[in-house]
C-alpha cells in the first residue's frame, strides 16, 4: 500500500464528509425561516448517521461487490464487500475506500433535502433517504463506478459512461429526486420569504466550496506518483476556477437582471460552477474549467425564477444547481476528455435519469400510503422546530 494516496484518501474523506456537516447544513439552514432551522440541522444530521450506518449493512455491497447482471453487486452481503483494493483504486485498503464512498453516499441523499424542507416530516426523511439511498443511489454507484453496465467494458464498450468524482451519480440522482418530491408535495404556505440568516448561507456555501476539493481531487484515488501529483493539482485548478466562474457569471447577470447582487444566487452560481466540472474535472483547461463552470452559474439565474413560475417550491435551489447544471457538465465532458461520445454521456444520463424517476416515485407513493408525508397545516405556520423538535433556535425572540 502506498503511504502517500492512504493519506491522501483519509484527508479527503474529512472534507467531503465537512461538506455536509456542517457546511450543508449551514447553506440549508440558512436559506430556510427562522422557525425551522433546527429542523433542517436535524434532516441532515440524521440523515448522516443512517447513511452511514446503511451503507456499512447494505449500500457498500450493493454498489461494488461482485458483479451481478451487471444491475447490482453483492446482495446480502455485510459490511466491505470482498472486493480487492487492486481492482478498485489502486494501492488502497478497502476499509479506506469504503469510508470515502460512504461520505458519498451520505452527501448525496442530504442534498435531496433542500427541496422539501418547512413542510415534510422528520420521519419520512428518514425512512425516504434510505430507502432511497438502499434503492436508487447505490445500484446507480454500481453502473458506473462498481463495474456496472454503463461502466467501461458496458453496454458501451471498451468506455462507457464518464463521470469522473459524481456529476451523474451524485448531482443527477439527487436533483432529479429533489425535482419529483417538490413537485408532489407542492409550496410552502406563505412561501415567498427570505432567507433567515443569508450569513449561514454563506458559510456553508464556503465550506461546501473547499470540501469539494476533496470531492473531486481525491477521486483520482492516488497520490503516490508524480503523475498522480499532477493530476491532483489540475483537478484543485480546474475545481476553483469552475467555481470561480459560476459566481462571476451569477453576479454580472443579476446585476444586469435586478440592479442588485443577489447574494444567495452568487452562492448557487459557485455550487453550480462545481457541479458543472464535477464529471470530468481532470482534462480541461483552465479556460475550459472557465467557461464550462460559468455557464453553470448563467443556468441557475435563469432557472431559479423559472421554476418560481411553474410554481416548484425548491427551498434552496437544490434543482438547478445539481440537476441541470450535472446534466450540463455531464454532456460536456467530451470536449476536453478522450474517448467520450456525447451520444454515450446522454443515453447514460437519461437511462440513470429514468431509472431514479421511477424508483424514486415509487417509494414516495408507498411512504405517503403508510406513514404520510406532509406536516399539518398548524405544524406548517409554527414552525417544524417546535412541533417535531421540541425547541426553538431563537427562543428569545418567541412570542409565546
Amino acid at each position: 500500500m502506498n503511504a502517500a494516496d492512504t493519506a491522501w484518501i483519509m484527508t479527503a474523506t474529512a472534507l467531503v464528509l465537512f461538506m455536509t456537516l456542517p457546511g450543508l447544513a449551514l447553506f440549508y439552514g440558512g436559506l430556510v425561516r427562522s422557525r425551522n432551522v433546527l429542523s433542517v440541522f436535524m434532516h441532515t444530521y440524521g440523515v448522516a448517521c443512517l447513511m452511514s450506518v446503511l451503507w456499512f449493512f447494505a449500500g457498500y455491497s450493493i454498489a461494488f461487490g461482485p458483479d451481478t447482471s451487471g444491475l447490482w453487486g453483492g446482495l446480502g452481503k455485510i459490511g466491505l464487500s470482498g472486493v480487492t483494493a487492486d481492482s478498485l483504486s489502486g494501492t488502497l485498503p478497502e476499509i479506506l475506500f469504503f469510508a470515502f464512498q460512504m461520505t458519498f453516499a451520505v452527501i448525496t441523499p442530504a442534498l435531496i433535502v433542500g427541496a422539501y424542507v418547512e413542510r415534510i416530516g422528520f420521519g419520512f426523511v428518514m425512512l425516504f433517504s434510505g430507502l432511497w439511498m438502499l434503492l436508487c443511489y447505490a445500484p446507480v454507484v454500481h453502473w458506473v463506478w462498481g463495474g456496472g453496465f454503463l461502466a467501461d467494458g458496458g453496454i458501451f464498450g471498451e468506455v462507457g459512461v464518464r463521470d469522473f468524482a459524481g456529476g451523474i451519480v451524485v448531482h443527477e440522482t439527487a436533483g432529479l429526486a429533489a425535482l419529483i418530491l417538490a413537485v408532489f408535495l407542492g409550496p410552502r404556505l406563505n412561501h415567498n420569504t427570505p432567507p433567515h440568516n443569508p450569513g449561514f448561507v454563506m458559510i456553508g456555501a464556503a465550506m461546501l466550496w473547499v470540501g469539494w476539493f476533496g470531492f473531486n481531487g481525491a477521486s483520482q484515488l492516488a497520490m503516490g506518483t508524480l503523475e498522480d501529483v499532477d493530476a491532483v493539482a489540475q483537478i484543485f485548478a480546474n475545481t476553483n476556477m469552475a467555481a470561480a466562474a459560476g459566481a462571476v457569471a451569477a453576479l454580472i447577470l443579476t446585476q444586469v437582471l435586478y440592479r442588485k447582487v443577489d447574494l444567495t444566487m452568487v452562492l448557487n452560481g459557485a455550487l453550480a460552477g462545481l457541479v458543472s466540472i464535477t464529471a470530468g474535472p481532470l482534462d480541461p483547461t483552465l479556460f475550459g474549467a472557465l467557461w464550462i463552470g460559468a455557464v453553470g452559474g448563467v443556468i441557475v439565474v435563469f432557472a431559479v425564477p423559472f421554476l418560481d413560475k411553474l410554481k416548484i417550491d425548491d427551498v434552496v435551489g437544490a434543482i438547478p444547481v445539481h440537476l441541470m447544471a450535472g446534466f450540463w457538465g455531464t454532456l460536456v465532458v467530451p470536449f476536453y476528455t478522450e474517448g467520450t461520445s456525447f451520444m454515450t454521456q446522454i443515453t447514460g444520463f437519461a437511462a440513470i435519469g429514468a431509472f431514479v424517476f421511477i424508483t424514486s416515485f415509487i417509494v414516495f407513493g408507498i411512504l405517503k400510503a403508510v406513514v404520510g408525508i406532509r406536516v399539518s397545516e398548524e405544524a406548517e405556520i409554527q414552525g417544524l422546530d417546535t412541533t417535531e423538535m421540541g425547541m426553538e433556535a431563537y427562543p428569545e425572540f418567541s412570542k409565546g
